[in-house]
């Protein structure tokens, strides 16, 4: 399977930059959005052809057999002996693992739509050597510059990810979808403690970024989050600023987790007493599971000042939840 990946990767590049709908599709569109060459040959992009068959007839001709193509998710067979391609007219993104091996991909879509519904991205499918939930993408590009900056920066698509990279911001790497896993956490931490999430003004991905608090600090990382400008996400913010400006907007705007949770639930209770008071347990809840005691008794002092509540009755709330 891995070695079909690595087959099916160098025929995706070449479609790009060899055949005349790779060029006139694919690489304009990649020339569009501001992706130089090196970017383009570092994250080993390449182009589905708009012919639905030429991949699984071409890697069937070279030997490949059926069962991994299907395995894979590169092919999609019915029981007619009809099969298609599944990356067909989309831009590839290889995603690789640590090691650099080609583990799966994931295709921005050109066409409109597809079965009347508009899709932007598709993924391949769960494999022996694929699980989105377990993998981050741009993490083997990322891994040296996040080893030599002790930090993570987290995004949200591939786009973002190669932005940031092409603006002098190495150290990133994208989810597949809104929240992280714990096995994602986990990949990351075998290189540093250090997260911090781009995030932009859309409400759900706020919410999901708040959802997740609990799994990054259970896992005793050391999480940060900085709200870009309204309007701006990862990509776009990369695009219109230097490399300096993004660092001096980011080492301004980074704040604790805890405290960007806390500070927002309590923007969003208002004066209501009710809300508040869930707000607060809410907040409680996420350091009650930091198994750091020093990091516990730190993020309570910062709640205490925040909320206005006794620092007593905060760990009185968080000694309970503990126990429980």
């Amino acid at each position: 399977m891995l070695a079909l990946n690595e087959f099916a990767k160098n025929v995706f590049a070449r479609n790009l930059t060899e055949t005349d709908e790779g060029v006139a599709i694919g690489y304009n569109y990649l020339k569009e959005r501001g992706f130089n060459e090196d970017t383009i040959k570092t994250f080993e992009l390449g182009f589905g052809l708009t012919d639905r068959k030429a991949l699984t007839n071409f890697a069937l001709k070279n030997g490949y057999r059926q069962k991994y193509l299907a395995d894979t998710g590169l092919s999609i067979f019915y029981e007619d002996y009809q099969f298609f391609d599944r990356f067909c007219n989309c831009v590839i993104f290889p995603v690789h693992n640590l090691k650099g091996k080609v583990i799966g991909f994931c295709g921005r879509i050109l066409t409109k739509n597809t079965k009347g519904v508009f899709i932007k991205y598709i993924d391949s499918p769960h494999s022996e050597i694929f699980d989105k939930h377990h993998n981050l993408y741009g993490i083997y590009q990322a891994k040296a510059s996040i080893a030599s900056n002790d930090k993570c920066f987290i995004v949200e698509g591939p786009t973002d990810v190669l932005t940031m990279h092409q603006s002098g911001i190495e150290n990133v790497v994208a989810i597949f979808g809104l929240t992280l896993t714990v096995e994602q956490i986990r990949l990351i931490s075998k290189i540093t403690k250090n997260i911090t999430l781009l995030l932009d003004g859309d409400t759900g991905g706020i919410h999901a970024a708040l959802r997740g608090i609990d799994t990054f600090l259970s896992e005793d990382m050391d999480v940060r989050v900085v709200l870009l400008p309204d309007g701006d996400d990862p990509d776009t913010f990369a695009r219109s600023h230097s490399t300096t400006e993004i660092e001096k907007y980011i080492a301004k705007n980074e704040t604790d987790f805890v405290v960007f949770k806390t500070r927002l639930l309590l923007d969003y209770a208002g004066d209501d007493t009710i809300d508040k008071a869930n707000a607060i347990n809410d907040v409680v809840e996420s350091i009650a599971v930091v198994p750091n005691g020093i990091k516990r008794e730190l993020y309570t002092k910062e709640c205490a000042e925040l909320t206005g509540i006794d620092e007593k009755v905060l760990n009185n709330e968080i000694d309970k939840r503990r126990k429980s």
